[in-house]
Parts: C-alpha cells; structure tokens; sequence
C-alpha cells in the first residue's frame, strides 16, 4: 500500500466515484427527506394524543431493532425487487425514530408560561403550534433531523447489497476481491459525506437560532428546504439522464458477490459490446444467489453465470446430481420449463465446493481425505461461506454425509483464506477454482464419499431477450468450453493475488483466445 499510485487509481475511476456519490446523496437526500414528511406529522401526533403515544413510540423504535441489512433482504422479499424502491423504503424507515422523537421532545420542551401567554393572546390550538411551538422546538427536531441524515449516509452503503448503487458499491466490490483501495474508495467519500451532512445541518440550526422572530425562522426554513428540494430534483434528473438511452438497446448483466463471477460478468460484457451495437449495464456484487436469481426473474437484469449444482438445490429444489452431463441436462430443462429462462453452453469448468485445509497441517497429520479428518473434526474449527451454511447441498447434509465440527463460523468468502492461513480456523469450505487456494498453500481434501455435486458453470439468460436479440446465442456460446479448472483458478488468482481489474483481466483472456475483434 505504500507504493500504491493513490491519484492514478482515483483518477482511472473518478466519473464512476461521481456517479456514486450522487447515487448515495439521491437515496440518503430522498429518504432523510421522506422520513422528514412523515416523520414530523406522527410526532405532533404523539404530542396531541397521549393515548397514542407509547404505541407510536414502541413501533417507530421496534424498526431500529431490526438489523439494516435484514430489513433490506425482507424488503427486497416483499417487492420482489432489487434497486432503489426498497433502498429506500429501509432507509426512510430507519430514519423515523430520531426525527419522531425529537419531534416530540421538542415540542414537550417548551415551557408552559410561553404557552400561557400565547393563549392569553387569543392564539388558536393550530397557531399556538404553528407560531409559537414549532418555531421553539425546532432546533431540538433539527437535532433529530441531523442525527436521522448522518446515520442514513453509512447505512446507504449497504445499499449496494441489493443493487441500489452509492458508494456501497466500491466497498461491496472491494470486499469481494479482498482490495483494500476500492474498500477506501467508498468507505472515505462516505465518511467524508456524513461530516458534510452534519457540518450543513448543524450550521443551519445556527442561523436558526440567530433568527429572532418565529415568521423569520419559518422562512428560512423554507427556503433551505426549497433550495435542498431542488439539489435533490437536480441530482435525480442528472442521475436519470447520465443513464438514460435506448432502453431498448440495453442488456443488464448481473454477477454474483466473488471474483469468478465478476470475471465471467466482464468477459459477457465486452463479447457483447465488441460484437453488437447493444449497450451493457453491469448490474454486480448482487449479493447471493437468490438475489441474483431474482434479479433475472423479475426482469431487472438479463443474464448472469450460474452453477449447476446451485440451480440444483437452490432454484428447482431436487437432490443434487454428480453426474455433470445429466446435471446440466435437469437444469437447463427445468429452468427453461419453470423460469422460461435458458441455459447456454457450458462454460466448461467445474467450481464445487471443496474442504480446504493448510497443507503444513495436512502433511503433518497426514490428511488426504475428508475422512481423515472425522476423528479431530470435535476439536477443530471450520469456516463458511454464508449460502453454505443453510443450503441442501451445504453444510447441514454435510454433517450427514461426514461429521459435525467442533467450531462453525460464518465467514464473508473474501475473509475465509486469510482466517484459515493465519490459523484463525482450522478448515474452510472453499471454492475448488480460486485463487487464494495456491495463494494461502492449502491443500483441497479429496471428497472420498461424493458428497459435493458438480458446479458446472454456464451463463443463463432470459428467453425473452434471446427472442429479441437471437446473435446473443452466437456470440456467447463462443465462450462454450473456453475454461477449464485450472484456467479459472489463474484467472482469480490474478484479481484476487495480483489485485488487478476483473475487467482487464478478462480482456486479456480473451484476447488471447481470439476472441475479441
């Protein structure tokens, strides 16, 4: 990191850091500001009605107890959507109680003599609270406001998770192929925003508080929320037409949240955009493979790379099959009868899962088998892959077909090969092409009972856009028996190891193969 060329880095990708940032202002302006709308008219409602109240209050605070990034995954269930609708949706939810409760004790907070008087001067309950309350506890409901923007700023990072953009997405992304500098690319922009937010509102409950009359105070007021209103408009009319075009001309690759699939995501992407005048939208880091398969169905992208033995067990729900060809033809039959989506060629490498261990302890023990490991397995600790953990064809049935570790810990996939290397756990369930195998000298036990299927991998698409544009079968079927294991295995070495673009990487790739024009 010492060496590393910071301003050439950013530079390659600051119109993509713009486009980001204003992605991540749209979803924490437009939520902050929603949560606002809502948020004000339920606290003067808890004011007013104390028999209201404590129900308000439970509810608005039950929604801070739920994890962000479950209540994306629940939204993204409930509109069967990936993208900005339930993006927001958390994000404005979350917001609620800081501006609801400052609401309230802002409004509480004035003192009862102001009150008095103002009903000595013949005021009406709405002008007591229009031109005495609310002018008086507004610096405490900016408070709320301040607090509910700030927060949004960082949450709006998970937002990538669901493909929603924002800086998340250079996290998301660097996280993926363990690349600190894209980590930094979004996590210092995001920091650096959240001060921002916090430096504006704050200094507009200054000039608030300088503001002698209550009808001054609403006036600026409103030409700050005015002024906010047209950034918020103009941002999302310059978002919508930076990515405007002939929608009809545009086919939407998704990928899921690892190397391997951001290589395959890039090596459909350029095929396509060297071969045809249609233009690519890379929809990637979708998150896990029921968020990506959605994605697809519900026609928000158009194709991504898929594996046989995932479809198998997640999608079609069937025992898996360790027959490659057989597996391959249930697939492509089922999607094609189930989903009307279809499977190309394969790809032709398999990527199962497999046990990993450090080859050091291999040797010593003399571990060559998974077998090997059934008389230690109580006193050693084993990481996962977060899918692994619940599918059928993962880890539950594994303890079935083998035995049960003494220690099971969920690990994101990017972090598995540095906990197993530096003896943080003593076994991984890893992904039989990656790089990080060779990388971190582990050694893949062999599965002496057959437990895991074949992972054949092949890009699935939607026959409606095979329909509509029939030279997409060609051009992607040239990549039909291009990659074999090993090859893979380079290839994620190279993204993973050597920290170079998946993009490049696959340029080269097929550029070699003569595959590009």
């Amino acid at each position: 990191m010492n060496d590393f060329d910071w301003i050439a880095f950013v530079s390659e990708r600051f119109p993509e850091l713009i486009q980001r940032l204003n992605e991540h202002l749209l979803l924490t302006g437009v939520s902050t500001g929603l949560a606002v709308v809502i948020g004000l008219p339920i606290g003067l409602l808890a004011f007013r009605y104390l028999w209201l109240r404590s129900t308000i209050m439970g509810l608005v605070g039950m929604l801070q107890t739920i994890p962000s990034l479950a209540m994306l995954v629940m939204l993204l269930a409930l509109f069967q959507k990936i993208g900005t609708l339930p993006a927001l949706i958390s994000l404005t939810l979350y917001a609620l109680l800081p501006i609801v409760r400052n609401t309230l004790t802002g409004l509480q907070g004035v003192a009862p003599a102001v009150m008095e008087a103002a009903r000595g001067l013949g005021m009406n309950r709405f002008q007591q609270l229009w031109m005495v309350r609310l002018p008086l506890a507004m610096p405490v409901i900016l408070a709320g406001i301040r607090t509910a923007a700030v927060v949004g700023v960082g949450i709006a990072t998970l937002a990538a998770f669901i493909g929603a953009g924002g800086l998340g997405q250079f996290i998301n992304r660097g996280l993926s192929l363990s690349n600190t500098p894209l980590i930094l690319l979004g996590a210092i922009p995001a920091a650096l925003l959240a001060l921002l937010v916090d430096f504006a509102i704050g200094w507009l409950g200054k000039i608030l508080d300088s503001t002698q009359t209550p009808a001054s105070q609403r006036k600026t007021v409103g030409v700050v929320a005015g002024v906010l209103a047209l950034l918020v408009a103009g941002l999302a009319v310059f978002n919508s037409v930076s990515q405007a075009g002939n929608t009809q001309g545009v086919i939407r690759i998704g990928s899921k949240q690892f190397s391997e699939q951001l290589i395959l995501g890039e090596m459909m992407a350029q095929l396509i955009e060297a071969n045809t005048d249609l233009r690519v939208e890379k929809k990637f880091n979708l998150g896990g493979t029921l968020i990506t398969h959605g994605a697809l169905i519900n026609r928000e992208i158009d194709l991504y790379p898929e594996y046989t033995g995932t479809a198998l067990s997640v999608m079609l729900k069937m025992d898996p099959i360790t027959d490659s060809e057989e597996s391959f033809r249930v697939v492509r039959q089922g999607y094609q009868e189930k989903f009307n989506v279809v499977w190309l060629d394969s790809l032709g490498f398999n990527n199962t899962y497999a046990l990993a261990v450090r080859q050091a302890d291999a040797k010593k023990n003399g571990w060559s088998n998974i077998s090997d490991l059934a008389v230690p397995a109580s006193q050693l600790s084993v990481g996962l892959p977060a899918e692994f953990t619940e599918r059928e064809d993962g880890y539950p049935n594994f303890k079935k077909t083998y035995f049960d570790f003494g220690e099971e810990r969920d690990l994101f996939s990017a972090l598995m090969y540095e906990a197993v290397a530096k003896s943080q756990v003593d076994a991984i369930f890893a992904y039989s092409t990656d790089g990080r195998i060779k990388a971190n000298n582990l050694l893949l036990l062999k599965d002496d009972k057959g437990f895991f299927p074949v992972y054949t991998c092949a890009p699935v698409i939607r026959q409606q856009v095979l329909d509509e544009h029939p030279e997409l079968t060609g051009i992607l079927t040239s990549l039909a028996g291009a990659l074999d294991e090993d090859t893979m295995m380079a290839l994620n070495y190279d993204v993973d190891l050597n920290q170079r673009s998946p993009a490049v990487v696959a340029k080269e790739f097929l550029e070699k193969k003569g595959l590009l024009p």
